[in-house]
């Protein structure tokens, strides 16, 4: 039995506040489809009203493409609302590591109290990542010192990548291993082909050889867009199994996938698929290890 939640993956945005990329474009389909049903505001108290009486404690807000020049906007806004509504408890924030104003910029986000870690995304989609060069940052030495920039401010990160880049990141990221990292939407399992989840079972298990990682279950519906709790079994079992109770969190990814499911469904598929794990275990993913992480309360 789950008696506290904390979602350590989800968005909240102001279309009115702040400039986000994908969110500001009309009629474009994403690869995890047509965002349209979600291009409005949404808030805590959003949030809230879709996670019902679920016993969702807290969560973290994790950034989702503002604009560079707003990403500190951005954050002010989050640490408005938590203040506000008592939800989130921590806040994970855009930052280019590679700009000549990295030290700047982390100071401006630092000024909210609830920050505790960047995500710069390396990978969402081949086709995407082609056009944007995202996957060069894991070559980048701007990439890895500013990695280094957030050991000393006391920060972590959160890895947003494609099942092809596991491999990779886990040699760069083994150079700093005093960060922590979260490895987002357990490594995008994209190909679900049987070779393609061999793939990305022989890259989770080396990312997983890092002692300063963790993986977050989350955002399997963009890949898998008419899921059923069958069809998320094998890859949120084989997830645990390879980072273990103690290093996975469990997130919704709302409101994006929320075009798939409700929240009560998504994190409804979760609980049933650790049903047979202990009492200690289930506290450790649904709430113990996000806790720990992100240094909330």
């Amino acid at each position: 039995m789950v008696s506290r939640i904390i979602d350590a993956h989800h968005h909240l945005w102001d279309l009115t506040a702040m400039r986000h990329t994908w969110l500001a474009e009309a009629g474009v389909t994403r690869f995890f489809g047509d965002p349209t049903p979600i291009q409005n505001n949404y808030h805590v108290p959003d949030f809230v009203a879709d996670h019902g009486t679920l016993p969702v404690t807290g969560s973290v807000h994790i950034q989702c493409g503002v604009a560079l020049d707003h990403s500190v906007l951005e954050t002010q806004w989050v640490q408005e609302q938590a203040d506000e509504h008592r939800m989130v408890k921590a806040i994970v924030a855009f930052c280019d590591l590679t700009k000549a104003d990295v030290q700047t910029t982390l100071d401006a986000h630092q000024v909210a109290p609830l920050l505790r870690g960047v995500r710069q995304i390396v990978g969402r989609d081949a086709a995407e990542d082609a056009k944007n060069g995202t996957n060069d940052l894991l070559d980048s030495a701007a990439f890895t010192e500013g990695l280094r920039c957030l050991i000393k401010r006391g920060l972590s990160f959160d890895l947003q990548l494609t099942p092809p880049l596991l491999s990779a990141a886990a040699k760069v990221f083994g150079k700093v291993d005093a960060l922590p990292v979260a490895l987002c939407h357990a490594g995008s399992p994209q190909d679900l082909t049987p070779a393609g989840l061999r793939d990305w079972e022989f890259g989770m298990k080396q990312f997983a050889e890092l002692p300063n990682a963790i993986c977050k279950i989350s955002g399997l519906g963009m890949f898998d867009q008419n899921w059923t709790v069958a069809s998320f079994r094998d890859r949120v079992l084989r997830t645990i199994d390879i980072f273990g109770p103690s290093r996975v969190a469990f997130g919704s990814n709302f409101p994006v996938d929320k075009l798939y499911a409700t929240y009560g469904d998504t994190i409804g598929a979760y609980l049933t698929l650790t049903d047979g794990f202990t009492d200690a275990e289930c506290a450790e993913m649904f709430h113990d290890v996000a806790t720990t992480f992100y240094r909330s309360v």
